[in-house]
């Protein structure tokens, strides 16, 4: 990126930081912000910038890692076991459903792909996105017990996912997987989480025993777990492994080893994987959006909503049968699973393995989180307040409800000013 091109990124950051606080009560989010930006600075010419070389991978890519390793961090396992209910339904049965749900329905509008090229285009836009529906999580008229079952889903079923897409990159032709696919696999997954559990527990034993020995200052430390976080994805792309997968196991590891410091030193990493985001939008808007969706044929349009709307909600509503939820609730969970950072990155990964039809592929992968940031960024704040209207005025208050069953508020990965 030159010169005018980081400012132009630079000044629209500004300007939505400066209204970040007040843009809570409009339907704008910052994707919605970033992405409308990237195009209109493609239209006028302003930022032209390209697929060639790989500073828009890097970022994506960049900006996946930290997030992956920052919400393996504030993975409480003992608050999911208590809290199972909700959350394990949508991860354990919503996520494989909306898989294979989302398989047949490409199947079905692309018949030209293979069966293992409709199912990675599925696990691909599997995995939801928190910052394209901030409001939803922040509203606190809507029961605890909800918000926190979608922000915990939408904090591991990107790094739960990661595993599948690599099979099925595999078995769909990518071209380093061409001679031998369990290998790869093996390899993508194996050196993936030896390296990121090595880094992540050697990392986080370090850093608490320096500062319980105070050799090392507060400030250094949160950019030395920023430094773990990118060690481990490093490593494991120079080894053959995956970086993802090295960044989410070295999450998990690093929470354990550094114990109770954990929260505090993953701050940096946070708001550095926030703002790596938030050009990734922007990039989304200026380079992808128009490669993406040159002449998209109705087959595309039809399976792109499809799989935001029937591939989201039936799933949903079959994972809460018998959950004691009110079908209220079972459609707003449902309706609030956007797509965006994950789907774009393992998006430009179906480019760079070359995959077959991976421009197809791609095209239904871009208008996917192209209508999810507008219909997901411009319904959230609306739909939070009419949600929590209802459950005011539903009696639902009861413990023994299932929307109102107490939890423990975990911490919301998108936080602060860029939160929307």
């Amino acid at each position: 990126m030159g010169s005018i091109d980081l400012t132009v990124l630079a000044v629209v950051l500004l300007g939505f930081a400066l209204l970040s606080q007040r843009s809570r009560r409009w339907p704008v989010t910052m994707p919605m912000v970033m992405v409308t930006a990237g195009l209109l600075s493609h239209a006028v010419g302003l930022v032209d910038l390209d697929l060639s070389g790989s500073r828009i991978e890097m970022v994506g890519e960049g900006a996946l890692a930290l997030v992956l390793f920052s919400d393996a961090v504030r993975l409480d396992p003992g608050a999911l076991r208590r809290e199972r209910g909700m959350p394990l339904r949508l991860l354990a049965v919503g996520l494989p459903l909306s898989i294979l749900l989302g398989a047949g329905i490409v199947a079905a509008l692309l018949p030209a792909l293979s069966l293992a090229q409709a199912a990675l285009l599925a696990a691909v836009l599997a995995p939801t996105d928190p910052a394209l529906g901030q409001a939803v999580v922040d509203d606190r008229s809507v029961p605890l017990k909800v918000r926190q079952s979608l922000n915990v889903e939408s904090g591991l079923n990107d790094g739960l996912v990661l595993p599948v897409v690599l099979l099925l990159l595999s078995l769909a032709g990518a071209q380093s997987a061409a001679e031998s696919w369990p290998i790869y696999f093996a390899q993508q997954v194996g050196l993936g989480v030896a390296l990121g559990a090595g880094i992540g527990a050697a990392g986080g034993f370090l850093l608490r025993r320096a500062l319980s020995a105070a050799w090392a200052d507060g400030l250094f430390a949160q950019l030395g777990t920023l430094a773990i976080a990118v060690l481990a994805l490093a490593a494991a792309e120079t080894a053959g492994g995956n970086g993802f997968v090295a960044a989410f196991v070295g999450g998990l590891a690093f929470a354990a080893f550094a114990r109770g410091r954990a929260d505090h030193l993953v701050e940096y990493t946070e708001d550095s994987g926030q703002l790596l985001a938030a050009a990734s939008f922007f990039l989304f808007g200026n380079v992808l959006v128009p490669i993406g969706l040159h002449r998209p044929s109705p087959a595309v349009v039809v399976c792109a909503v499809a799989t935001l709307t029937v591939g989201r909600l039936l799933p949903v509503a079959v994972s809460l049968i018998r959950s004691g939820t009110a079908w209220q609730t079972q459609a707003f969970v449902g309706w609030f699973g956007p797509r965006g950072l994950a789907s774009i990155v393992f998006g430009l990964i179906l480019l760079e393995e070359h995959v077959p039809r991976a421009q197809q592929l791609f095209s239904v992968i871009v208008l996917t989180v192209l209508l999810s940031v507008v219909a997901h960024g411009a319904t959230a704040g609306w739909g939070a307040r009419r949600y929590g209207a209802w459950y005011a005025a539903s009696g639902r208050h009861e413990a023994s409800a299932a929307e109102s069953q107490p939890v423990r508020e975990h911490r919301s990965r998108w936080r602060g000013d860029f939160s929307g």
